[in-house]
């Protein structure tokens, strides 16, 4: 509810405006049925035509204003509601963009998509429904109700009896539907999962003829949705029929006790006529209630899980420490990892290097490569041990600061929606020369001087509409572009032939030599020219040194080498 307030504030103006617009249409509606009322009981037996013309002309002007005002008022709700759900979903976009990969991770990716959309649309319909119906239906039914007791104060009562029972009935059940939706937008997470999962997975999907098996699966997780929904709707639906049955029941009570106090002369036909059409008003407005009650139910619900988004800590807190005098420009002093599920990952990992030198790492899948590289970078904080660049502490460095350090290729990297040019560039500003020149050094420009808008060709979503080598080199270029201090590349060359590769190898030293490289690889070749070589093995350093001295002192790079190249080594 917090939430909510913190970002209606801002509109109050306009929300009042449109309450008071909608207020007075308001009256209007409530005004006709009375005026029936006077017509019938009093205008008519005098039989003056003109008069009942008047009064007439007066209920077509009230209807008329009624509409329009109410118009009006839905516009004015409907544009807050947009206006405040931008807000939250631009923050939320906003925090989502700078959590912590740990934090990311705790969430789930389903989870944060979810809440940027589903959630976010049901925060929209309780806006802008309890602007429509949350203001509209408390005053006819005030107002219906104090109108009724200056008609007759004895039938009036009959329907104020009624009215604790239906308010009772529609708060109880409310508070049980709040939770129900709650675990209901948890279900819809594993749904946007199962989803994503398949979509992302497509050609693998296809290629192993498993659609059957994930159509099943989709459709188990399809139906625990339907059984959330169901089970949260039958409980709310449970409101409308009480509230029927006991405005009904009032209902049949004061035509009843009408017909005696008509055929005792206390009351007279029109009173009785305009009672049973404020009856009918407050009926409405009791059913629109509970039409609030359950739209608010999911706002409230979907209101928590944006709120726990936004009100997650900093993680990643940039902290003081002083600068080492050294003369490494990378330092790994001692580092261990391990996720926050337990999973111990590096043990022990201490190196050094120099600016300008090249370090390959190598090492069995799930030895712990690219979380040298996600530590580097401070997606995680190592354990144990400290990460030191040009002498400083890496958590001591602004993350916007220490990544613009950087020239990356992720293992999994990803390209946009957007043409290569913009691909390369990623936000910053280049010349068209830069670009080329970036191309050219990642072996990238030759492929796309053969497409049709060259820079300007459009990449689908991933690069879907490219080859492997060729997203890999646009990746590349990124990378390359802007001539980073320090350049990681991740598995970065293995969808390039070994011509292209070694091309790419020679422009990293003709053009990097004052730039400090890490290469990650599974091919030796990539990496046998690296000035140090660190050799992983379930993430503890099983070897450091150059190729040469690797290959006639380590057990694991030899054989390596030696399944790659098919040639022995002499010791």
């Amino acid at each position: 509810m917090n939430l909510l307030k913190d970002y209606i504030k801002p509109y109050i103006g306009r929300i009042s405006l449109g309450v008071s617009i909608k207020f007075f249409g308001s009256l209007m509606d409530l005004l006709l049925p009375w005026i029936l009322a006077y017509i019938i009981d009093t205008v008519i037996p005098t039989k003056k035509v003109d008069q009942i013309f008047l009064w007439g002309g007066v209920m077509l002007l009230c209807s008329v204003v009624a509409v329009v005002t109410n118009i009006v008022a839905n516009r004015m709700a409907s544009s807050v509601a947009r206006d405040t759900t931008g807000g939250v979903r631009h923050d939320l976009f906003a925090k989502v963009s700078y959590l912590s990969i740990p934090q990311i991770e705790s969430i789930g990716v389903p989870s944060l998509v979810s809440r940027l959309t589903t959630d976010t649309y049901n925060i929209h319909q309780t806006i802008g429904m309890s602007q429509r119906l949350g203001i509209r239906a408390p005053i006819l039914l005030l107002g219906g109700i104090m109108i009724t007791a200056t008609l007759d104060p004895v039938l009036t009562l009959v329907l104020v009896g009624i009215l604790p029972f239906t308010l009772m009935a529609a708060v109880l059940i409310s508070k049980r539907g709040i939770p129900l939706f709650a675990a209901l937008q948890q279900q819809v997470d594993l749904l946007v999962r199962t989803v994503r999962e398949n979509v992302t997975g497509a050609r693998v999907i296809k290629a192993l003829s498993k659609a059957d098996v994930e159509k099943a699966r989709f459709a188990q997780v399809n139906q625990d949705v339907v059984a959330a929904e169901t089970h949260a709707n039958r409980t709310m639906a449970a409101t409308p029929p009480l509230m029927d049955l006991f405005l009904n029941i009032g209902l049949t009570l004061v035509i009843v006790v009408s017909a005696f106090r008509v055929n005792q002369g206390l009351t007279q036909s029109g009173v009785i006529i305009a009672f049973l059409t404020y009856f009918t008003i407050i009926l409405n407005a009791m059913l629109s209630i509970t039409r609030i009650f359950v739209i608010v139910s999911k706002g409230l619900a979907s209101a928590d899980r944006i709120q726990a988004v936004l009100r997650l800590p900093e993680h990643m807190k940039v902290i003081d420490g002083p600068i080492k005098e050294e003369a490494a420009h990378i330092v790994f002093d001692h580092v261990s990892f391990t996720y926050p599920n337990g999973n111990q990952v590096l043990k022990d990992i201490d190196f050094s290097l120099l600016p300008g030198e090249t370090l390959g790492i190598i090492g069995a899948t799930g030895s712990g490569k690219s979380t040298i590289v996600k530590l580097l970078l401070r997606l995680y904080d190592p354990s144990n041990g400290q990460i030191r660049i040009s002498g400083r502490d890496i958590r001591t460095i602004p993350a916007e600061t220490l990544h613009q350090l950087f020239g990356i290729v992720l293992q999994k990297d990803i390209l946009f929606a957007e043409s290569i040019a913009e691909n390369i560039a990623f936000g910053r500003r280049f010349t068209k020369e830069e670009l080329e020149e970036a191309a050219a050094r990642a072996q990238a420009k030759e492929f796309i001087a053969t497409l049709p808008e060259r820079f300007a060709h459009q990449l689908h979503a991933k690069g879907s509409n490219l080859s492997g080598g060729q997203k890999q080199r646009v990746l590349l270029s990124r990378a390359l572009a802007g001539d980073p201090e320090i350049l990681v590349l991740d598995d970065s060359a293995s969808a390039l032939d070994y011509q292209t590769d070694a091309r790419l190898r020679r422009v990293l030293k003709e053009a990097f030599q004052q730039t400090t490289t890490i290469l990650i690889a599974q091919r030796i070749s990539s990496i046998q020219h690296a000035d140090k070589i660190l050799v992983l093995e379930d993430g503890m350093m099983n070897g450091f040194g150059t190729h040469a001295s690797l290959l006639a002192t380590n057990q694991i790079y030899r054989e390596i080498y030696q399944g790659q190249t098919g040639g022995v080594v002499n010791g």
